[in-house]
């Protein structure tokens, strides 16, 4: 992650770094991680973190929620979990002889989807609506939800006994998809050292405020791209539906969240403009999730696969000079 330096106090870029070094200080030895969390969160898109347990998935969400000062909230998903459970619903008052709605979870700053692949379909599907629209829709009553909404998800792969393969609709309403992987072996002895029982996340404060997260989130509809990176965006996302080795390309919505990313991506390293190196670090993140392998047979997770054949598309696509 490049430094952010020369930039004053108070503005877009200073909040988005004050939130890095604070996640920074629980999530050791992995600024590249935090540095697309955040990029996420200014971007007013959602995160979805996969990797084996233990490693930190948790952990970054509830950082960033301590670190923004924000509303938050955890649903623990699990195999019988019901819609209702993530949304509310209406709860019968016998004292007025109504139906009273009764918000459920989802109506909050920050949602933490933990182990999102470990309940049905039917129930992933309640996320829905809420993370395109902000609003969920009840017995044909909508419920608006605030600003700011941020759903950071967490999942173990695909293989891991008792999960469900997110369905492709869900999947393309995540901004961006990251793994946080093992520490480095120094960061790791480090970490057996200095722990010994003690949270990290207890001693973790709020260093941004509501007001502060909003003015960074609008600045990055400030943020200059170049029309001919807006033309390589769309060559790239071009390049995943003409691929023989892609049976399913990246969506529109896909196409709009790099631009939208690149953007974010700038702010937080204190620029005002969009460079291609933006575009190009993002575009496995924001992409290889949403599209879909040819011939495969298995749903053995293929996003490693996915991943590779990203990285070998933007080699055959032009970057503007």
């Amino acid at each position: 992650m490049k430094a952010i330096s020369t930039i004053a106090e108070g503005s877009p870029s200073e909040i988005a770094q004050r939130i890095q070094e604070n996640v920074g200080a629980v999530l050791r030895g992995k600024p590249e991680v935090i540095q697309l969390a955040v990029t996420a969160l200014l971007a007013k898109g959602h995160l979805l973190v996969e990797d084996v347990p233990g490693v930190g998935k948790t952990s970054l969400a509830r950082a960033l929620a301590i670190s923004v000062g924000v509303d938050f909230r955890r649903i623990q998903f699990t195999s019988d979990l019901m819609p209702a459970d993530v949304t509310g619903g209406s709860i019968y008052d016998a004292r007025s002889g109504e139906f009273e709605f009764r918000p459920g979870p989802i109506f909050t700053d920050v949602l933490l989807a933990d182990e999102i692949n470990r309940t049905t379909p039917k129930t992933q599907s309640a996320l829905l609506e809420a993370m395109e629209e902000r609003q969920v829709s009840i017995e044909g009553v909508t419920h608006s939800i605030g600003e700011p909404f941020f759903v950071i998800a967490t999942q173990n792969p695909e293989d891991f006994h008792g999960t469900y393969p997110l369905p492709e609709s869900q999947l393309d309403r995540f901004l961006l998809c990251v793994e946080i992987g093992y520490p480095s072996a120094e960061v790791e002895r480090e970490l057996i050292r200095s722990r010994r029982g003690s949270d990290p996340l207890g001693d973790l404060g709020e260093v941004v405020s509501k007001a502060e997260l909003l003015k960074a989130q609008e600045a990055v509809d400030t943020i200059r791209i170049d029309e001919l990176l807006v033309d390589y965006v769309h060559e790239i996302v071009l390049a995943t539906r003409s691929s023989e080795l892609l049976s399913l390309g990246a969506s529109i919505r896909g196409a709009l969240g790099l631009e939208r990313a690149a953007r974010a991506r700038a702010l937080v390293q204190g620029r005002d403009h969009v460079l291609p190196d933006d575009i190009k670090e993002l575009a496995v993140p924001v992409l290889s999730h949403r599209v879909r392998l040819a011939n495969r047979v298995n749903s053995t997770d293929q996003r490693p696969d996915a991943a590779r054949i990203m990285r070998d598309l933007l080699q055959d696509v032009v970057v503007p000079i």
